[in-house]
């Protein structure tokens, strides 16, 4: 029985409030709005500063659960042809990602010659163009030209590597008929997320590759098959996910200590108790933060420009003023947010895949 009017129970709503999060972490990161108001409000904006960056976690485990949902909803690829998913995947990133990252570059042009401020990218290059083109411009140590930029190549790295997981697997099955594809599947999903967590999260210096983030993308696919392994009840109540997930986690606490990981762990356990309560009422997910989850990787994308151009505006007619500049940091947020939905509704919604909720779980179509 599919329940058209449960769309995303829960995801979207944790999808909002991280993308709030993330705009007013840039907002208090970038430009000079922030350090007029900072001997103002200090302890919220060294907690926006410090923390609010956090939210990056919740979009990781959320991607992972809808990735599972969709490409392995049985812990088994669904697919067939790992090349072309994973391209569809690029297109549908770059889409929205190259007319925001335009928009950055004529912004930042616009303000470069009279707002001096170190949150305005340089002119860019050509080789840089086709750097963040190819997703790689972290990897070959170009200069970002918009904040964010770096979480949509992650994205398709974390995605691939998935597809070349469960991928792999079917191949070796397509060999060796009697091979048990699944468990082969998830062991080798489980052996990445366990080096991702122990080894690779570890060490900064690889922040740039999927390899450190994959831990925490891995919690949300281990966060679907346990609530769908609960709501079939043919496989029980999902107790061997939730260990897993507890158990990678916890490892990973006790070797070095994140608060990244506690977030990711959070918003994994978060996922799977709210499809445990997929009749509840709408008190799961209010409309306009429905919404908000819906268009935030628009904003994600977006927010960058329209808070540089408020930067810019208000610093040049208002620069010391508390007021001017208290104001300026609301429309900016306000502002990112209605460009967002424009970019979502004018670029992103196209080629955006739709899902359901089911007794079984979430699927994606």
């Amino acid at each position: 029985m599919t329940l058209p009017n449960k769309r995303l129970v829960g995801i979207d709503a944790f999808k909002g409030i991280a993308c709030v999060m993330i705009v007013w972490h840039h907002l208090v990161f970038y430009g000079p709005m922030s350090d007029v108001m900072y001997p103002f409000v200090p302890g919220l904006t060294d907690w926006l500063y410090d923390y609010g960056r956090m939210a990056v976690q919740v979009f990781l485990v959320v991607s992972g659960f809808l990735v599972a949902s969709s490409l392995a909803p049985m812990g088994v690829a669904t697919f067939r042809q790992p090349g072309r998913l994973i391209l569809r995947r690029y297109r549908r990133l770059v889409l929205p990602y190259l007319v925001a990252l335009a928009v950055s570059v004529l912004i930042a042009a616009w303000v470069r010659p009279w707002f001096n401020d170190p949150s305005v990218p340089a002119a860019p290059t050509l080789p840089q163009l086709v750097a963040h083109v190819l997703l790689l411009q972290d990897v070959l140590g170009q200069e970002a030209l918009s904040a964010g930029v770096w979480y949509v190549a992650i994205d398709l790295q974390l995605f691939a590597m998935t597809v070349l997981v469960f991928g792999t697997a079917r191949q070796l099955q397509v060999r060796w008929p009697g091979a048990p594809v699944r468990l082969l599947g998830i062991a080798l999903l489980l052996i990445l997320a366990m080096a991702s967590l122990l080894l690779f999260n570890r060490d900064t210096g690889l922040d740039m590759t999927g390899l450190y983030f994959f831990g925490s993308y891995a919690l949300g696919l281990l966060a679907f098959w346990a609530s769908a392994a609960a709501n079939n009840a043919s496989t029980g109540k999902g107790s061997a996910w939730l260990i897993a997930i507890a158990g990678l986690g916890g490892v990973a606490l006790a070797l070095d200590f994140r608060g990244r990981l506690v977030v990711a762990l959070v918003v994994a356990f978060g996922l799977f108790g709210l499809q445990q309560d997929i009749f509840s009422g709408r008190w799961v997910q209010p409309r306009w933060l429905s919404k908000l989850g819906q268009v935030s990787y628009s904003v994600f994308l977006i927010h960058f420009p329209v808070c540089l151009l408020v930067n810019a505006v208000v610093s040049r007619f208002w620069p010391t003023q508390v007021i001017a500049n208290a104001i300026g940091l609301l429309v900016a947020f306000l502002m990112s947010l209605l460009a967002g939905a424009a970019l979502y509704w004018g670029v992103e919604s196209r080629g955006a895949p739709s899902y359901s909720v089911t007794k079984a779980g979430l699927t994606a179509r």
